[in-house]
């Protein structure tokens, strides 16, 4: 056609001929968690992923974790288990899951909980689309019913989905010292594609603060997950004086 014609009705009419111009109208308003020019606050999951709080010790990691996700709105479908929910408590005083999204931002746009009990959720189907899984922390029992595919619960469930359908599967336990039995089951989620992150923080960065032993755990679950999130120093290469 003319576009020589084009522009000139597009004039008259108050309309630009340019595409990215008429695509930005036609979108309107930047959407919630992103700047005017369309950059997003932070990186996003366009999948969800799977977070499950398990009954092992280590409840700051897992709130910390699930702060930096729904702080920059990356979808979570969050379980926790019953164990896990004693475990928030005893270690952060967290009793209800109202107080987990007060310690965790206070903004679930992004989050999604399921109980534990419900092994006909969406984390349960190979068929919903979802990105990976998270627990953390981790139990023994836990990593043991994956490691034999028990699926008696919905965390258990979901991690088996994870493994059968090739999606990452994250587990971060706490216990010392490991028995035999432990390191098998360890060993067994592993070849069958699963990645352990133990709980054992590095000190190259000298922290200060237990906040920064935290983070240094919580940043190689997010490189894990395949976000690009920094909350914590990493290794530069430089000798130590």
């Amino acid at each position: 056609f003319d576009s020589g014609a084009q522009a000139a009705r597009d004039s008259e009419e108050g309309h630009s001929s340019r595409p990215e111009e008429g695509a930005a109208a036609a979108e309107g308003p930047a959407a919630p968690g992103a700047h005017a020019d369309g950059e997003p606050e932070g990186p996003v999951s366009q999948l969800p992923i799977v977070m499950a709080i398990s009954g092992a010790s280590g409840a700051p990691y897992a709130v910390r974790l699930l702060e930096v996700l729904a702080t920059r709105r990356v979808p979570v479908w969050l379980i926790v288990t019953s164990h896990g929910q004693r475990l928030l408590s005893a270690e952060c005083g967290i009793s209800t899951l109202e107080e987990l999204r007060d310690a965790t931002g206070g903004d679930w746009t992004s989050v999604t909980a399921y109980p534990d009990t419900d092994r006909g959720a969406k984390p349960a189907s190979g068929s919903a689309k979802w990105a990976g899984m998270v627990i953390c922390p981790c139990s023994m029992g836990t990593v043991s019913a994956i490691a034999q595919g028990s699926s008696r619960s919905l965390v258990e469930r979901a991690a088996d989905v994870a493994l059968k359908e090739r999606r990452k599967l994250i587990v971060v336990p706490r216990e010392t010292p490991l028995s035999l039995v432990h390191l098998r089951n360890l060993t067994a989620l592993t070849e069958a594609g699963g990645v352990v992150i133990p709980a054992a923080p590095g000190f190259y960065h000298r922290p200060t603060k237990v906040s920064e032993l935290v983070d240094f755990i919580v940043q190689r679950v997010l490189d894990q997950i395949g976000l690009d999130i920094d909350i914590a120093p990493r290794w530069g290469g430089e000798a130590s004086e």
